[in-house]
């Protein structure tokens, strides 16, 4: 009878661990433990963090740490950090939780658009991964990728073409520097390496001249007129007279710093500079901005035409008068200019 009343308490007292342990396996793995009303929350973890950075995020969107912590702890995560973008679902348990953070690195969508310069593009991308403007300058500047790749300082924007990425948002500097050269050899396929050397120009060079055609319209439907214009210039040995390339020289002088040029003056002719287009012929050292694609397509597409002169029509915002002889230019010229006047647009 003693021997039973023993086995009864030992089972019982099994009974009961049994029960706590089924509690506790509940609570720390099972229950959901999310504290956020909105159908799903990100975090993001850098690289090399510790796990009092991760649970200072994790704070605001749980309801029980101390629950999460002892799983974490058990399932090695304290002392296995992974570095990411990672997403939480509302409901979500402590194990879905960690799991989730633990392995499933969401990607973000990277983008940029026109960015006149690599400091603004370094900028802009900083701000939707992990990388820092500074580290990111220096990956896009370091002298032995660009002379590895065929770049200089003056070309290295053009390496960089406006559009939406994937990327994972721990992205090194490095890293991101060689993901953009995949899609740049990417985007010069043989189709369109075919058509530079047809049009004589090399790839760094149709961005150029892309980047002074983007600069000049943002209509894509006059793009490539505008780069037959500049073709043609080209082909006769004509300077590119291009006004975009002035505001670029200018904006280099300490005089124009935080300036806005609305209006393109005899002084800015005379501004001494590989990219003043008025004194020196050809192209100048490299991109004047970062051109859109549909500028570099208008490049390696250029409408065939005998014009060579383009003026800013006032009747018509953001579109060009045609010319193909200096007289009926100037008249263009003048008519945009008296708009400009009226307008109180002197500089």
């Amino acid at each position: 009878m003693y021997i039973k009343k023993i086995l009864l308490a030992i089972a019982v007292l099994g009974l009961v661990v049994a029960a706590y342990f089924a509690y506790f396996v509940y609570n720390a793995m099972l229950r959901p433990n999310t504290a956020f009303n909105n159908e799903e929350a990100y975090i993001y973890v850098p690289t090399n963090t510790s796990y009092d950075e991760v649970r200072s995020q994790l704070e605001t969107l749980l309801d029980d740490m101390d629950s999460f912590d002892a799983l974490a702890e058990r399932k090695k995560y304290t002392s296995n950090i992974k570095a990411g973008r990672f997403m939480i679902k509302k409901g979500m348990s402590n194990n879905d939780i960690i799991n989730s953070i633990r392995s499933k690195n969401m990607p973000i969508k990277l983008s940029f658009n026109n960015q006149e310069t690599l400091e603004k593009l370094a900028g802009r991308v900083a701000n939707q991964i992990e990388a820092d403007s500074l580290s990111l300058l220096e990956a896009m500047t370091e002298e032995t990728f660009l002379s590895e790749n065929d770049f200089s300082e003056a070309t290295a924007l053009g390496m960089y073409l406006p559009n939406s990425y994937e990327f994972f948002w721990n992205t090194s500097a490095e890293d991101f520097r060689s993901r953009m050269l995949k899609e740049y050899n990417r985007f010069w396929n043989e189709n369109r390496l075919a058509k530079a050397k047809a049009i004589g120009l090399t790839p760094a060079e149709v961005i150029t001249l892309a980047s002074i055609v983007h600069e000049e319209s943002k209509q894509a439907s006059e793009q490539p007129r505008i780069a037959g214009v500049y073709m043609n210039r080209l082909r006769i040995g004509m300077p590119l007279q291009a006004d975009p390339t002035l505001k670029f020289a200018a904006y280099q002088l300490p005089k124009y710093k935080n300036t806005i040029i609305k209006r393109v003056l005899n002084v800015h002719k005379e501004i001494e500079s590989p990219y003043n287009t008025y004194k020196r012929r050809g192209l100048p050292p490299g991109p004047i901005a970062m051109p859109d694609i549909s500028a570099i397509n208008a490049v390696l597409n250029y409408e065939k035409h005998k014009y060579l002169y383009f003026a800013a029509d006032a009747s018509r915002l953001g579109f060009h008068k045609f010319a193909k002889n200096l007289s009926q230019h100037n008249a263009n010229a003048r008519a945009y200019q008296r708009y400009l006047s009226q307008q109180g647009i002197n500089r």
